[in-house]
């Protein structure tokens, strides 16, 4: 396991800062940190999360909250405050293909409370979950600090070295150490967990559109896929991704961006000239390098990955969050009794990885089965047509896709907790 046996050197002139001991130390602020971090907390134990960026507002995160995620946040008594925050409501999902609008997923019928999917920026979420998680005892929210490295005593995962925002170097010791920082995971490279690769044929590029008072044809607030575009309603402007073939980006710019935006606008409902009014230049465009990965053991001895860190997903059905938080809340179930106790056992964690492998190797066989990867390649003239034709004569489809992107293949709710004390106000 490649982690560190001795105190890593990080100093950059400073004097450290004191050491900080706690029950449990997740790495990365998104949705399966946080709400880790706030299901330990309820449950009494100290947590500290560490949030390399001073906030939450970044562009290009899930704006998805299915119908699965909003059913714990009823279990944790925070589904009325939660949709107070500005939304939209979408019950069903549906495409451009060819001209054709069709219904590609139905929520309307699913066996949960709220039978739609809510459209909300990723910040807004993850700043909610703060917000809670901050009001219990015991929690801590690092913002500005990077994980460097583990460190280990006894063959076990027993820490991180991390600098905080003015490089000043921190060291957390805890009993568990959870890595929930995205797809390009320290905490799993550090720890050495092998990691089986599938692919993907496609990335996607992203830039804003401020919108325009006669923008009213988009009711969802949510456009795609047609002919690989996607839009997503931020309230003053739309956040629009363009799905291209994978490694094509560098290509792509040595064209040019006027010929990057006239592709655009042939799926796109929007013009050329408004395009080019609003992206004027390559700094606005930006790259998700898509990637579907699983690791082959999610843990090893005081250390274990949820989430993108332990399986990456493609952006197919949104789903990558709400499996991130579904990994949190089974996280949570299995290892509240064993941090209550102060120390958990390597077989312990494996058992979150036999809970989640199922949910997950379903989802992402499925992701694979629809990027066509491995498959002999399709007319992409015919491809569109075919497919919204064949759906609309379906009506089964989507409600088969809606509970499939609603709830995936395994939901979890978490665990009655006392009542925890909230911090004073005063």
């Amino acid at each position: 396991m490649a982690v560190e046996s001795s105190r890593p050197d990080l100093s950059t002139g400073g004097s450290s800062r004191p050491d900080i001991h706690t029950g449990c130390c997740i790495v990365g602020g998104g949705p399966a940190g946080l709400m880790l971090g706030y299901l330990l907390a309820r449950a009494g134990i100290a947590v500290t999360v560490l949030e390399k960026h001073a906030d939450f507002l970044r562009d290009f995160r899930g704006d998805t909250i299915h119908p699965s995620t909003l059913e714990i946040m009823y279990h944790l008594d925070l589904l009325t405050d939660f949709l107070a925050l500005p939304h939209q409501r979408v019950e069903k999902l549906r495409g451009e293909f060819r001209g054709e609008t069709v219904t590609l997923a139905d929520f309307s019928r699913l066996p949960t409370r709220c039978k739609f999917m809510a459209f909300m920026p990723q910040w807004e979420f993850l700043n909610f979950l703060a917000e809670r998680a901050e009001a219990l005892p015991g929690f801590t929210l690092l913002r500005s600090t990077t994980a460097r490295e583990l460190f280990n005593a006894g063959g076990r995962v027993c820490g991180v070295a991390a600098v905080d925002g003015q490089d000043m170097p921190l060291r957390i010791h805890a009993a568990l150490v959870v890595g929930t920082d995205g797809r390009q995971s320290m905490v799993r490279a550090a720890a050495g967990l092998p990691a089986r690769e599938f692919g993907a044929p496609r990335d996607v590029v992203w830039f804003r559109l401020p919108r325009q008072s006669d923008d009213t044809g988009q009711s969802s607030g949510h456009g795609g896929p047609k002919n690989n575009f996607i839009m997503l309603d931020r309230g003053d402007y739309w956040q629009c991704g363009y799905s291209i073939e994978k490694g094509s980006f560098a290509a792509l710019r040595r064209e040019g961006l006027a010929t990057l935006l006239r592709r655009v606008a042939e799926v796109a409902p929007f013009g050329y000239d408004r395009l080019a009014g609003a992206v004027v230049d390559w700094s606005q465009v930006k790259l998700l390098v898509i990637r579907i990965d699983r690791l082959r053991r999610w843990a090893a001895p005081g250390v274990l990955c949820i989430g993108d860190a332990a399986h990456a997903m493609s952006p197919i059905g949104g789903v990558g969050v709400n499996l991130a938080v579904q990994d949190a809340v089974a996280a949570a179930n299995l290892l509240t009794a064993p941090l209550l106790q102060g120390r958990v056992t390597l077989r312990q964690l494996n058992r979150v990885q036999r809970r989640r492998r199922f949910p997950t190797w379903a989802l992402q066989s499925l992701q694979i089965m629809l990027t066509g990867k491995g498959n002999r390649p399709r007319d992409p003239a015919r491809a569109p047509s075919a497919i919204g034709g064949w759906m609309r004569r379906q009506p089964w489809v989507p409600l088969i896709s809606g509970r499939i992107i609603g709830m995936g293949f395994g939901t979890e709710t978490p665990l009655p907790a006392p009542q925890a004390p909230r911090k004073s106000c005063r």
